[in-house]
């Protein structure tokens, strides 16, 4: 098994190198980049002013496009009709790093990626580990609590639904996982503003943050209660759209080994339909769901909590990587790149872990993977 565990870590790095260079190459020939939205803003500024200076946007770039320049003072002149004086496009390209070669640039971004040194944002003038460092406590708390519950939820559902399949507790219980289901999230999230948050209605919990703003002054106690009622209905907003098609997994995948002649021998040796269901239908029916799980977290972490982020103005990474994507901020785009990518390989090593811990029989070091 260890054999097999350092075979994974050391597949991580070509992995990795492969996904950064697809996504460099093709984030290279896409139009409008930080130089060309740094050219449109000078256009767009006042005009009746001889000279404009651009300032804070030409931080330390990070190895995703160059690395290593010193922020610096861009002073422009922009003529009318005559458009922008060439040497400052030049001292633009320069203060992004895009005066080097591509494959220098390329080069840069690796070795910096190597020391986990992503420079600064282009627009925003900061360390990009200090605003991951900012965001990460929102998604990781919406991304904790969003699976634990739906896994709380989503499992024991399942597996009552198997044991009572075509009852009326299914039948209606199904017919709530599919309106859960068929809702969007953020639609749901807006209905618990309109009934929850002062929208039409009742205003029990707050609109915006994580926590309130004198958290820092508030007993531990207090502290653990605003952070719980900040959260409500967010989490909530994510459980419901994410907890149906995990619980289905669940009760088909226990319907798939409930009808197995391993659990009719288990039966007619006279053990109890409970000791059949947690000693030999659980272990292997769970094996579906755990491989599940990696893809889950990361989905939750970083990519479902997008919309949940805007609804509930929660600044987290989704809301990062999305505003990076839209101004071309290079810098916190191959960073949140690679750190979702790292994150998910090492979640599913994790996952097939936790397929040994469920099912030791799987043995992972005999296969050629």
């Amino acid at each position: 098994m260890l054999a097999y565990i350092l075979r994974r870590l050391l597949l991580i790095v070509p992995t990795l190198l492969g996904i950064l260079t697809v996504n460099f190459l093709i984030v290279q020939a896409a139009p409008g980049g930080p130089v060309e939205q740094m050219i449109a803003r000078i256009k767009h500024a006042d005009t009746m002013d001889a000279t404009a200076r651009v300032s804070g946007t030409g931080s330390e770039l990070s190895g995703n496009s160059a690395g290593g320049l010193a922020s610096q003072n861009v002073v422009s002149a922009y003529r009318g009709a005559q458009g922008i004086d060439p040497a400052i496009i030049k001292d633009i390209e320069k203060m992004y790093g895009f005066d080097k070669p591509v494959g220098e640039r390329y080069m840069l971004m690796l070795g910096n990626y190597l020391r986990f040194d992503f420079g600064k944002s282009f627009f925003r003038d900061e360390s990009v580990i200090k605003l991951i460092g900012q965001k990460m406590p929102v998604s990781i708390s919406l991304g904790l609590w969003t699976t634990l519950l739906v896994y709380l939820i989503s499992i024991p559902l399942g597996i009552l639904k198997a044991v009572r399949d075509g009852s009326r507790f299914d039948i209606w219980s199904s017919v709530v996982i599919i309106i859960g289901y068929a809702i969007p999230s953020f639609l749901f999230a807006i209905l618990l503003i309109i009934l929850f948050a002062g929208g039409s209605y009742v205003s029990l919990f707050p609109l915006r943050g994580l926590v309130s703003d004198n958290w820092a002054d508030l007993s531990l106690w207090h502290k653990i209660t605003d952070y719980a009622w900040h959260m409500t209905l967010p989490v909530i907003a994510m459980v419901v759209s994410g907890f149906a098609s995990l619980t289905m997994l669940t009760k088909n995948s226990f319907l798939d080994e409930i009808g197995k002649q391993y659990v009719m021998t288990a039966r007619a040796k006279g053990l109890s339909e409970r000791s059949v269901l947690l000693r030999h239908v659980f272990r292997n029916a769970m094996l579906i769901v755990i491989a599940r799980l990696p893809n889950a977290l990361l989905t939750i972490f970083f990519t479902s909590s997008l919309l949940i982020e805007i609804t509930f103005s929660l600044d987290g990474l989704g809301l990062l990587g999305f505003e990076a994507a839209l101004n071309r901020d290079y810098p916190v785009m191959f960073a949140t790149l690679y750190i979702f990518t790292l994150l998910g390989l090492i979640f599913n090593l994790l996952g097939d872990l936790a397929y040994v811990l469920v099912d030791p029989r799987i043995d992972f070091s005999r296969r050629g993977a």
